[in-house]
């Protein structure tokens, strides 16, 4: 994976989170334990740091940068969707950031809060915890169920189970020429999930 210090700000990872090889971290970066950044990823401490707190997922394609002297903040058990721009913004403890959302300067995600697949977030939005926020520009649309919070942590907990196995298992091979007689399935009761294919 590329690693990069810039003058002497050198990222931190800590062993037990996964990072995908093609994945890009720069500078003033601080991920925690228990984290997946997946492929493609750009973490971009150049100007302002950044901070994912443990148990969170950055997914594939996702950028997360600030404005000099400004942070970015992933508090735990944060879930950022694919696709999704993080600008100079706070994402408070378990809350979700769907696909393709953006979310501008200071802005803060309350705890336990959904922003909606492609939504814009202006800057210096605010919204309180377990909110339900979508649309361009992004509005607090209703407050979230216990229901709605628990299947977004459930959803958190199956990329904090895809870290380990990333780590234990994930490695560059050489595809086959033929399908196997028995080919192996992921096995979905295994790692708990609700989705059949």
């Amino acid at each position: 994976m590329p690693i990069y210090a810039i003058e002497d700000l050198i990222p931190v990872i800590k062993s037990n989170s996964y990072v995908h090889p093609s994945a890009e971290i720069i500078g003033d970066v601080i991920i925690e334990e228990h984290c997946y950044i997946g492929p493609n990823a750009v973490l971009r401490g150049d100007f302002g740091p950044i901070y994912i707190g443990h148990h969170s997922n950055i997914q594939d394609n996702c950028v997360i940068h600030s404005f000099p002297n400004q942070a970015a903040i992933l508090e735990p058990f944060s879930h950022i969707g694919h696709g999704a721009i993080l600008h100079g913004c706070t994402i408070e403890e378990n809350a979700l950031v769907g696909i393709n959302a953006v979310i501008m300067d200071e802005a803060v995600i309350g705890a336990e809060s959904i922003v909606a697949a492609s939504s814009f977030v202006a800057a210096k939005f605010t919204c309180p915890p377990r909110s339900l926020v979508m649309g361009t520009p992004a509005k607090v649309t209703k407050t979230l169920s216990d229901k709605e919070v628990k299947w977004k942590t459930s959803g958190t907990q199956e990329y904090v189970n895809l870290a380990e196995r990333s780590l234990h298992t994930m490695r560059l091979i050489e595809p086959l020429t033929e399908v196997q007689t028995e080919r192996p399935h992921f096995d979905v009761s295994a790692h708990q999930l609700k989705h059949k294919y």
